[in-house]
């Protein structure tokens, strides 16, 4: 298990599962969108991909950044930079892969939201994977309660911006791009729902 945790680190049971399944096997350059202190990429890291990450909070930024010197020395410090999923500071079509794990879900409102996907979603490669992870009301729509500009209260008592899968479906039409699994959703006792968005550009 020890092993397992060094190779791994705290990454994400659903982006755990793709890697598993050797979906990002050929990609080389990858971006995780609120990155935070680095959790999703210890694996990328040792396993020499080209590693970026964003975060609006500068001491993440410091923490993912002593995260790769440590793990990755050749991954350069300047891959890592303060900014917002919504004002990506890289060209189009960087990155093989753009993580997005709990970032979505803290949209202000619909415009919001969709700014953030279509600014992932330039940087990505024809071909190219997003992987998304997001609250959602799938299973729970009965049990949350609307605040206005598609954010809810949850029955945990958080305050989250929610998807469904009718938005997830059109938004995937929108972009161009196609579902390579299905839309997965998780239930946590009825208090909260997490949906994986799995993508492909086209």
């Amino acid at each position: 298990m020890q092993d397992l945790h060094a190779t791994f680190g705290n990454i994400d049971i659903y982006l755990f599962d793709q890697l598993l399944k050797g979906t990002y096997s050929q990609c080389k350059t990858v971006l995780d969108a609120g990155c935070g202190a680095g959790r999703n990429l210890v694996y990328f890291l040792r396993n020499s991909y080209e590693v970026y990450g964003i975060d609006p909070d500068p001491g993440s930024v410091a923490k993912v950044t002593a995260l790769s010197r440590t793990l990755a020395p050749q991954n350069p410090a300047a891959n890592f930079v303060s900014a917002s999923a919504e004002a990506l500071p890289f060209e189009d079509a960087a990155f093989d892969l753009v993580i997005s794990s709990a970032v979505l879900h803290f949209a202000r409102n619909p415009a919001h939201f969709e700014s953030m996907v279509h600014s992932m979603w330039r940087v990505l490669k024809p071909g190219g994977y997003f992987f998304a992870r997001l609250a959602s009301d799938i299973g729970i729509g009965d049990r949350v309660r609307p605040l206005g500009d598609g954010r809810f209260l949850l029955p945990d008592g958080s305050q989250r911006f929610l998807v469904n899968e009718a938005v997830l479906l059109a938004i995937t039409e929108e972009l161009g791009g196609y579902l390579h699994e299905p839309i997965k959703t998780t239930n946590v006792q009825n208090l909260r729902c997490m949906t994986t968005w799995c993508l492909q550009k086209k």
